[in-house]
């Protein structure tokens, strides 16, 4: 840590900033055994070894393999070999290796949620966050797979005289390119609908988080998947992640923009699909007739969740002129309440970021903002006395257009507030951004907010809430547009991108060509007389 992220750039108004932690609570030492390390890797392939560490202290948490380009293809083997078996088995069988994982995930989840803290540095409650969105996925595509993936009759050329059924085929192996922020929901829960699917899966999780990868592995093996039909490698993004793309037959991204262009090349130069989950810059707007006590709290958690890493958090709030001040203070108020802790137990409100990039990311933001007029209203300070990269929870009024805080994605616990009489100005600030991920609108009128979120570009907009109820509607798409990102998670799209679509079309009786002795013209004269009458009929 540099001195200027260790020292403030003006005096903290943060009031209560230590969780207590329990006494007798559990250590990194106590989580990660030497035991458990073995259980998880046995079978990963890597020749190389590699560490990762917890931002609580910095310290090491576990030895690891560390895979080559090699063993990238080794894996890619082991997989396809897998995969045509495991497509094999009726979709109800996957589904079901789907909700068993589901119920050994509720009854176990004290296990992940210790390591999603350790390598994360999360709070508890925000931990949970990621076992209630992977329960939610496991029981949505376990029980709604079947339908999704059903074969569907279509009206053909000739409507009896031509049968069409549309299949859904597996990929093949996706590869995925997994983040740190979310290392089981952006892991795992991204697998499950492609492993219902028919397809094995070749997964690279961040090093830094991937302790957590291999915990839910093994869990969906003990679950009856079969373990070729789930490979993890490991290693650094430049080496393993164009192997990946290299290999696979479809690839599942989530991480930065400019990560995803290049992911996107590469598969465009494969011709093969890619979803690409990328950054944001989410807006929240708080209109004049909001309950101010509601929108202060739900702002908390809309901005500090995973303090900020979340690509759907909230970094830009937007608030009526003539409620401004009083949102202001509530929520200024309830974010200097806040406590940050790091205890393996519930009671923080907010944890870590997780490394020395975030922490200098977020302190740039701030004091560059700082340096040009803005006013902290809250936090705005590194706490090296808590853990090495612990930063306040951060608010930020008179922000201009020029500060970097403003357009780029901080991914920390910073939020700028902006005020606004004019909703239709609000709206074009809020679509004033490359990005477009998320969104927020909070009023009493429902009605009004569902006209405000459809003007919103944004791939998600949630009223008087800040992300949580449109992420956890598990039957929806989710996802971004404009430099947020291609492709959905989540729902029928979450599903049907890790198939191929087939057509099969049986002709029966007579083909689709001059028969029974028509000459060309006369089979020319019967087609367009059908023609017209499949467009009386309204037949699609």
């Amino acid at each position: 840590m540099t001195d200027s992220q260790a020292t403030a750039p003006h005096q903290s108004t943060y009031t209560n900033p230590l969780a207590p932690t329990p006494p007798g609570s559990r250590t990194a030492q106590d989580v990660v055994t030497p035991e458990l390390v073995a259980q998880l890797t046995k079978g990963i392939v890597g020749t190389g070894r590699t560490a990762n560490h917890t931002p609580f202290t910095g310290h090491q948490l576990a030895d690891l393999p560390e895979s080559t380009p090699e063993d990238v293809e080794t894996a890619f083997s082991r997989a396809r070999a897998a995969q045509s078996v495991w497509a094999a088995t009726p979709v109800r069988d996957r589904a079901a290796t789907v909700l068993r994982f589901h119920d050994l995930l509720i009854a176990r989840q004290a296990e992940v949620l210790d390591l999603i803290q350790l390598e994360t540095g999360k709070a508890r409650l925000h931990a949970h966050e990621e076992v209630q969105a992977v329960a939610v996925s496991a029981r949505h595509y376990g029980h709604k797979a079947s339908a999704y993936l059903r074969p569907r009759r279509h009206t053909g050329a000739l409507p009896v005289l031509t049968k069409v059924t549309e299949l859904r085929q597996p990929r093949g192996v996706v590869g995925q390119i997994a983040p740190w922020n979310y290392p089981l929901e952006l892991s795992v829960g991204d697998a499950l609908p492609a492993f219902v699917a028919g397809n094995a899966v070749v997964m690279k999780p961040d090093t830094e988080t991937a302790l957590t990868a291999l915990w839910a592995r093994d869990l969906l093996v003990e679950a009856g998947l079969p373990a070729d039909v789930f490979q993890v490698v490991i290693g650094e993004g430049p080496v393993i992640g164009p192997e990946i793309v290299r290999h696979a037959d479809y690839v599942s991204f989530t991480g930065s923009t400019r990560t995803g262009r290049e992911v996107a090349r590469g598969a465009a130069d494969r011709l093969i699909g890619a979803s690409l989950e990328l950054g944001g810059k989410n807006a929240m707007l708080v209109l004049a007739d909001a309950d101010v006590e509601a929108a202060a709290a739900g702002a908390v958690r809309a901005c500090f969740s995973s303090a900020g890493q979340l690509c759907i958090s909230i970094e830009r709030l937007y608030v009526h002129e003539s409620v401004a001040d009083v949102f202001l203070d509530r929520f200024a108020s309830r974010t200097r309440a806040m406590r940050l802790g790091t205890g393996l137990a519930y009671g923080a409100d907010m944890g870590s970021l997780v490394g020395e990039r975030q922490l200098a990311t977020v302190s740039r933001h701030v004091e560059e903002a700082v340096a040009r007029g803005a006013r902290v209203v809250a936090g705005g300070v590194a706490r090296p006395d808590i853990g090495p990269y612990f930063y306040e929870p951060t608010i930020l009024d008179g922000v201009g257009p020029t500060m970097a805080v403003c357009a780029e994605e901080t991914f920390g616990p910073v939020v700028s507030v902006y005020r606004f009489t004019d909703e239709r100005d609000a709206v074009a600030r809020a679509n004033a951004t490359a990005y477009g991920l998320n969104s927020s609108v909070w009023t009493r009128d429902a009605r009004r907010g569902r006209t405000l979120a459809a003007r919103l570009r944004s791939g998600t907009v949630n009223i008087n809430e800040g992300y949580a109820p449109a992420y956890g509607s598990a039957q929806s798409p989710m996802g971004g547009m404009k430099d947020s990102g291609l492709g959905r998670r989540h729902g029928s799209e979450g599903i049907l991108k890790y198939t191929e679509a087939q057509t099969v079309a049986e002709q029966r009786i007579m083909p689709m060509a001059p028969s029974f002795g028509m000459t060309d013209a006369q089979y020319a004269t019967l087609m367009s007389r059908g023609l017209r009458v499949m467009k009386a009929l309204r037949l699609r």
